[in-house]
């Protein structure tokens, strides 16, 4: 067993041993107690968050006493790091999906007896459950952004193309009628942004998109807490879903290629996007409110992610955030009863209401949104999934040597997933 595994299995077993321990607590505080005050730590806009604070506490009569600490996600992880090493954690954080492996041993994991794996289920979309574990329940969903395909109706319509793409052949097929060149391949407009890794926003979940539509859940950690890397691994396919679909990624950056529309000396791909040189454009739910500011005269539609043909199952990319209870907390009964008030059916449709994103809860889901950008964005969310990612920026600078390695030549795409698949394990160990 690696080092990394036999230190999360111990952690396993105290925080099981803890969990009980806490359970006849946590159960104990009564709807009708008064609640203390906690400290919350997350990377969401401060500003945000008060309003929905606001907008919740004049919803109920028991007001919750939340100090919400906004923090950059690029210094989240060390300042977090910091702050339990010297005492002075915050109760509680918006634990993002992409932290789970790399925080699991500073959270307390609320036991199934408190709140039980069927409920949870019942309760929240799919890639909730990663949060569930042996021990207990690491975070509660609390957001998702789900990455969505923003594209130009005047772009679709000059070309006579009466709709947008649905799946990845259709944007194969529509790339020579979306993108000009000329005779040297300079590319002037283009259909799609891939195929390179620096210049198009959400290159790595793009990506992991579409290897996870290929069948390749990426990182996963069984019912024995291991966690396998199944990166380069074929998984019953003649060829490894990641090698699939890096192939067909890498495509659309090769000057030879009939899908060839896009190379590194363009400009970023939402800047392309806005500037109306790019018909789609792969971005986050979030991104609406900013796409509409920046060129309020850009005539665009949002659709679902493509997916590949004929796939048994839908899959876009999530960045999810969930309310999780820090080890650093003075007291998990209240902590837990706090967040308990901030995941509840109405306390997430208000979060929903003041963000305009999709809610993490199926009852919600149930209701369809008249705004057709918000329809769209809530069958995004019931089909979002993501990977347990083990240090972020490390991941990404794997990812982004798989893609440049195969566009530069250096390597074929089976040598490419190969070497991305050691690297993965090594960050693992």
């Amino acid at each position: 067993m690696k080092a990394f595994q036999t230190i999360l299995l111990g952690i396993f077993i105290f925080f099981i041993i803890v969990g009980v321990a806490l359970f006849a607590t946590m159960k104990s505080k009564s709807s009708g107690d008064e609640l203390a005050p906690i400290v919350l730590w997350g990377t969401v806009s401060s500003e945000i968050f008060e309003q929905y604070l606001s907008k919740l506490n004049l919803s109920q009569e028991q007001e919750l006493n939340v100090t919400y600490i906004e923090k950059r996600a690029e210094s989240f992880d060390r300042e977090y790091i910091e702050a339990l090493a010297r005492g002075y954690g915050p109760d509680a954080i918006l634990l993002p999906q992409d932290l789970i492996l790399r925080h699991w041993d500073t959270i307390l994991p609320v036991p199934y007896e408190a709140f039980t794996e069927r409920d949870f289920k019942d309760t929240f979309i799919p890639e909730g459950e990663m949060y569930l574990t042996s021990a207990g329940i690491l975070a509660f969903p609390f957001s998702i952004d789900p990455l969505v395909m923003y594209w130009n109706r005047d772009s679709f319509t000059n070309a006579g193309l009466p709709t947008y793409p649905k799946t990845w052949a259709d944007i194969s097929n529509l790339t020579k009628s979306l993108t000009s060149r000329d005779v040297s391949s300079n590319v002037s407009s283009s259909a799609v942004a891939l195929g390179e890794f620096k210049n198009i926003n959400h290159a790595k979940e793009i990506l992991s998109a579409l290897i996870m539509q290929a069948g390749n859940p990426i990182v996963t950690i069984d019912s024995q807490n291991t966690i396998n890397n199944l990166l380069a691994d074929r998984l019953g396919y003649a060829v490894s879903p990641t090698e699939t679909a890096l192939s067909f990624y890498t495509k659309f950056s090769n000057p030879v290629d009939p899908l060839y529309s896009w190379n590194k000396s363009l400009s970023s791909s939402k800047n392309s996007f806005l500037s109306g040189k790019l018909a789609t454009y792969f971005g986050f739910a979030s991104e609406l409110a900013d796409i509409r500011n920046k060129n309020p005269n850009i005539n665009f539609d949002v659709a679902l992610l493509p997916q590949a043909l004929n796939a048994k199952n839908r899959v876009t990319f999530g960045t999810m955030l969930g309310l999780a209870i820090a080890k650093s907390t003075g007291d998990s009964t209240n902590t837990f009863a706090v967040i308990s008030s901030l995941f509840t059916q109405s306390s997430i449709a208000i979060w929903a209401d003041t963000t305009k994103l999709p809610p993490v809860r199926r009852d919600l889901l149930l209701t369809r949104p008249q705004d057709p950008y918000l329809s769209v964005f809530y069958d995004s969310a019931l089909i979002s999934k993501a990977w347990l990612d083990p240090r972020r920026e490390q991941t990404d600078t794997i990812f982004q040597n798989m893609v440049e390695s195969v566009i530069s030549g250096r390597s074929r795409a089976s040598e490419a997933v190969s070497t991305a698949g050691q690297q993965m394990d090594n960050l693992l160990e």
